[in-house]
C-alpha cells in the first residue's frame, strides 16, 4: 500500500505562484508514476502532470511552459510549482501514485485546494 500526503495549497492572485507538495509513504519502491491532478467544481478530475522514476514528465496543454513537476526519490516526495496562475487553474489538486505491480494500482492523496484570484 502507498500513503500520500499533500501539501501547498492555498489562496493566490492571478499572475501569481504556489509549489505543492506530496510525499509517499509505505511501498513506495512500487511506484513507477507519481503525478498530479485536478478537479474544478462541476468538472471532471483531469491530468495536470506526471513524472515516471526515470524523470520523465508529462503535462496538460494548459499547464505547458507554467507548471513544473519534479521529485525527489530520496524523500519519496513530488513537487508541483505552478507559476503565472490563472483563474481557470482553480481546483482541488490531487496527488497520484501509480503502482502497477500492487493489488492496488492507483493511489491519491486527500487533495488540497487551489483557489486562484482574478
Amino acid at each position: 500500500q502507498v500513503q500520500l500526503v499533500e501539501s501547498g495549497g492555498g489562496l493566490v492572485q492571478a499572475g501569481g505562484s504556489l509549489r505543492l507538495s506530496c510525499a509517499a509513504s509505505g511501498s513506495i519502491f512500487s511506484i513507477d508514476v507519481m503525478g498530479w491532478y485536478r478537479q474544478a467544481p462541476g468538472k471532471r478530475r483531469e491530468l495536470v502532470a506526471h513524472i515516471t522514476t526515470g524523470g520523465i514528465t508529462n503535462y496538460a496543454d494548459s499547464v505547458k511552459g507554467r507548471f513544473t513537476i519534479s521529485r525527489d526519490n530520496t524523500e519519496n516526495t513530488v513537487y508541483l510549482q505552478m507559476n503565472s496562475l490563472k483563474p481557470e487553474d482553480t481546483a482541488v489538486y490531487y496527488c497520484n501514485a501509480f503502482a502497477p505491480r500492487l493489488s492496488t494500482r492507483n493511489y491519491w492523496g486527500q487533495g488540497t485546494q487551489v483557489t486562484v484570484s482574478s
